[in-house]
């Protein structure tokens, strides 16, 4: 059986009583990063199960260049029963994180296979814009190419004639986030802006603005996930 399983995206508390249990009894977990998968795990057993022996499944890295590699023989462990848990180093796996490929495949072989939902920053940023919810969509991550980036805050005008209410909501790269913001206060001035970062972490931090006033100067550290409405 496969388990796509919702990880924290920053407070370990925010992670599900099922969603540990099957975790810390999986017979394989496929990691985007190992170390971080080592470091939920010892989490879980000392938040969840203080009292038991800790038992650390096998931890695999899969990341998006190993996913065609590696599925022959993650399906080979499906057929032969073992239970598999998916985890992206933060949130939902596949959610621009690597999955995609493997769920696919189980589809199309009939494998089974459920989600265990979790914390996702899509929503809860989102949510923390203040901005209308009832219509969104979530772009991924923002192109790296400024040409790319301007054609594609164009395409977010031409959406926004159509759906006056929709809000995008996007990922991006704290090395590229005040290039990125420069481009959307020059290009959509007069939409409203939510740049939240580090998302229920100590140092959770959201800033709200119109396009034209966003601070395109200040330093923004961590994992950032921008809304735009």
């Amino acid at each position: 059986m496969l388990y796509i399983i919702g990880s924290p995206i920053g407070n370990i508390q925010d992670l599900s009583y099922r969603a540990a249990h099957t975790l810390v009894t999986s017979d394989i977990i496929l990691a985007e990063d190992t170390r971080s998968a080592q470091n939920l795990l010892h989490a879980i057993y000392d938040l969840f199960f203080p009292t038991k022996e800790k038992i650390i499944p096998k931890i695999i890295s899969y990341y998006k260049e190993k996913e065609l590699h590696k599925l022959p023989s993650i399906l080979e462990d499906l057929r032969d029963n073992k239970n598999i848990s998916l985890i992206s180093e933060s949130g939902m796996p596949i959610i621009s994180d690597p999955g995609s490929l493997l769920v696919y495949a189980v589809v199309r072989e009939d494998i089974s296979f459920t989600v265990i939902p979790g914390p996702s920053a899509v929503t809860t940023a989102l949510i923390h814009s203040g901005t209308p919810m009832n219509e969104f969509m979530f772009i991924g991550f923002l192109p790296k190419k400024q040409g790319k980036l301007v054609k594609q805050l164009e395409s977010i005008k031409t959406f926004k004639s159509v759906m006056p209410k929709l809000s995008i909501i996007a990922f991006e790269s704290p090395h590229r986030i005040n290039a990125t913001l420069l481009a959307i206060k020059e290009n959509l001035p007069e939409a409203h802006i939510s740049v939240a970062r580090e998302l229920t972490k100590k140092y959770e931090e959201v800033i709200r603005s119109k396009g034209k006033d966003i601070d395109v100067e200040r330093e923004y550290k961590g994992e950032i996930t921008i809304v735009i409405s």
